[in-house]
């Protein structure tokens, strides 16, 4: 039988109380997105205790939906899916080189990249919007696609470069005697092998730029090709007197990253685990 000591109890009890207070907020939200304008902003969330079957409505959805949300919803998965394949692909294949090929500089070019970690993305914002004018790409969905992929690019190569040098090198050499490519081996081998730590950066990226407004805003814009992060910020009015309609868009555009995490989760802890010690 189990025995649970003291300390034990503390981390469990601790752990659950700070759900409870993540919780509680959420719960709060959830709750007065179907609740109507008036009743927000007279009373507090907490009042449907006390009378549980009174207060809903849907016509804060309803008012989301037609402020042109649904549009932005599309234009968030136009924008998110390839500025999160990309850089997992172009990573993908700078990690499998710096782990598994020899080549003048190597080591010193992965520092360089590791090194862009630090570097504030703020710092590459006006080069990147001259250089994106020069092209006529400001205000197109190539070009925030090319901004998330380099921003996203130093931790990626990161991350998959220490779960590539985890991998059985035997597997590799055993490719290499049988006259595998390099070009066979990353696909028929590595990439089979580093689905957690894909998954994991996968989660990392795609909520980073579905939940971004500093670079869908500078190099997209508002328009037709707004993304939710925009139009929930426009939700609230220029005087905020519509915060109300916060709560509703603010849960459907949580539910794509939901999705995404919960159906990812299982690589999470695994893929981001697995290149912190070697042997």
């Amino acid at each position: 039988m189990r025995s649970f000591t003291l300390g034990s109890v503390a981390v469990r009890v601790g752990i659950v109380l700070l759900c409870v207070l993540w919780f509680i907020p959420t719960l709060g939200l959830l709750i007065s997105s179907f609740r109507d304008e008036a009743d927000v902003k007279s009373s507090g969330w907490w009042t449907v205790i006390t009378d549980p079957f009174s207060q809903w409505t849907l016509d804060s959805y309803s008012q989301v939906l037609e402020s042109g949300m649904a549009n932005a919803f599309v234009n968030s998965i136009v924008v998110s899916v390839p500025a999160t394949v990309l850089p997992i692909m172009i990573a993908a294949f700078a990690a499998y080189a710096f782990t598994f090929m020899r080549f003048p500089g190597r080591n010193v070019l992965f520092m360089v990249i590791v090194g862009l970690l630090v570097v504030p993305l703020q710092v590459a914002f006006v080069p990147l919007l001259n250089l994106f004018g020069l092209y006529d790409l400001n205000g197109t969905f190539l070009a925030v696609w090319l901004a998330h992929t380099a921003f996203g690019m130093p931790l990626a190569v990161f991350i998959l470069r220490n779960y590539m040098a985890t991998l059985p090198q035997e597997i590799i050499e055993s490719a290499e005697i049988d006259g595998a490519s390099h070009y066979q081996t990353f696909w028929r081998l590595i990439v089979p092998m580093s689905v957690p730590a894909l998954a994991a950066f996968a989660i990392f990226q795609f909520l980073w730029v579905w939940n971004d407004l500093l670079v869908a805003l500078i190099f997209l814009g508002a328009g037709d090709n707004e993304v939710v992060t925009i139009t929930l910020r426009d939700l609230i009015g220029d005087r905020g007197q519509e915060w109300h309609l916060l709560t509703a868009g603010a849960f459907i555009t949580m539910t794509v990253p939901l999705i995404v995490f919960f159906s990812l989760q299982r690589y999470f802890v695994r893929g981001l685990t697995a290149g912190s010690v070697k042997g």
